[in-house]
């Protein structure tokens, strides 16, 4: 796809696609192009693509679909997002995907040539990065952590890539250290959101007083969620509604509110109620803040567990089950038990040629987390299943094992 970049190449082949949000010609093909056209006035509705079971038509569109409000997402975007108007842009999220479509109006409107893949291939994107000397990758964490595991990885030429952007769900740290030694020339940066924003609600990008903070403070604030976008006001309360405590501590609810933040869910008014108050989304996730505005989730609000009164954030499980040499991808879920209410449960896909059992993973977790936090049981499987945008579908798993 191309803006305004005349280095782009332009005759490829593929079939021809009008979006109705944004009038551009896709040619979905491996190192496509598309041309930007001109922005569409009708208001459309988009659909959540997140993962809950059930789309939610957001009214959201009427702000990135009006000519005057596309264009204001999109520059507001290009201020805050680490992204410049020379920048070769990789996309392969599904353009029906709320961040891709943030990021494809973002490079039009800059004029950056996006490059873009039919389906997700970790050879292929790599093989793409070197051909098409890309600047900018941007994939959830559970893509990111496929093109890690690559053999090959280290006879790749990475040296064009400038900026890494990450987004979807809570990267663990150990990735992120991993992704800047296998990009040393880039810097990333991690996006929050949601369709209901526009999508855009935290970025981890550090404010400009921050900037000569020693190098390992530095990483802790860029490893964080993020900061307010520059469209959205943001606070973490608690169940009364009440604003936590910016202590780092203090566990609430992340509420939003902003000129891109939609007002509502399209003819859903029972669901838009419960969504919000007083003009404030409720966006469903847990979080931190601290002095300086920073969020960090700790998980979905749903996907918390509660055992024998103690809260458990499948996050954190997850992350230290990632930390084990063996394990390739990890999910946590509660699944019902007659004592504790919810018990604590991993489903872990194994990487190729390793070897690990449940005993092993359970005591391994024990080691670094308290013994109620740690699985109970721990069930093996070939994939995790994923929603369209590439993140882990825990409704599925708790479909299957909590029934």
């Amino acid at each position: 796809m191309c803006g305004a970049a005349p280095e782009c190449p332009r005759k490829l082949p593929g079939s021809c696609v009008v979006l109705n949000i944004v009038h551009v010609v896709l040619f979905p093909s491996r190192g496509s192009v598309v041309r930007f056209v001109g922005y569409v006035d009708s208001a459309s509705s988009a659909a959540r693509t997140g993962s809950s079971s059930r789309s939610r038509p957001s009214t959201v569109s009427r702000y990135v679909s009006r000519s005057s409000r596309s264009r204001r997402a999109a520059a507001s975007a290009a201020a805050e997002v680490d992204i410049k108007p020379h920048y070769r842009v990789a996309l392969v999220f599904p353009l029906y995907h709320s961040a891709a479509f943030a990021i494809l109006v973002t490079n039009l409107y800059l004029g950056c040539c996006t490059v873009t893949m039919a389906k997700f291939d970790p050879v292929q994107v790599m093989e793409t990065v070197q051909s098409q000397r890309i600047n900018r990758l941007v994939f959830p964490p559970t893509v990111w952590n496929f093109i890690l595991q690559l053999p090959q990885l280290a006879s790749f030429d990475t040296s064009s890539v400038l900026a890494l952007g990450s987004g979807g769900e809570i990267m663990p740290v150990h990735i992120k250290m991993r992704l800047l030694e296998v990009f040393p020339q880039a810097r990333l940066g991690e996006t929050y959101g949601m369709t209901e924003t526009s999508p855009y609600l935290t970025l981890s990008l550090l404010k400009t007083h921050m900037r000569d903070l020693p190098e390992d403070k530095r990483f802790w604030y860029k490893a964080r969620t993020g900061r307010e976008f520059i469209t959205v006001e943001l606070k973490v309360v608690d169940q009364d509604g009440r604003e936590v405590e910016p202590n780092d501590q203090e566990v609430g609810e992340i509420w939003a509110r902003g000129d891109s933040v939609t007002p509502g869910y399209w003819n859903r008014p029972e669901e838009t109620a419960q969504a919000f108050q007083d003009g404030w989304l409720k966006t469903g996730d847990l979080a931190v803040i601290e002095p300086e505005g920073y969020v960090n989730i700790v998980d979905r609000k749903k996907d918390m567990i509660i055992t024998g009164g103690e809260n458990v954030y499948s996050t954190e499980v997850e992350h230290v089950l990632y930390e084990h040499p063996a394990v390739l991808e990890a999910a946590v879920i509660g699944t019902p038990d007659p004592k504790w209410g919810e018990a604590v449960k991993a489903v872990v896909v194994l990487k190729p040629g390793t070897r690990a059992g449940e005993e092993e993973l359970i005591a391994f977790c024990k080691e670094r987390l308290a013994h109620f936090k740690s699985p109970k049981s721990i069930d093996f499987i070939d994939e995790l299943p994923k929603t369209g945008s590439g993140k882990i579908y825990k409704k599925g798993l708790k479909d299957r094992y909590a029934g």
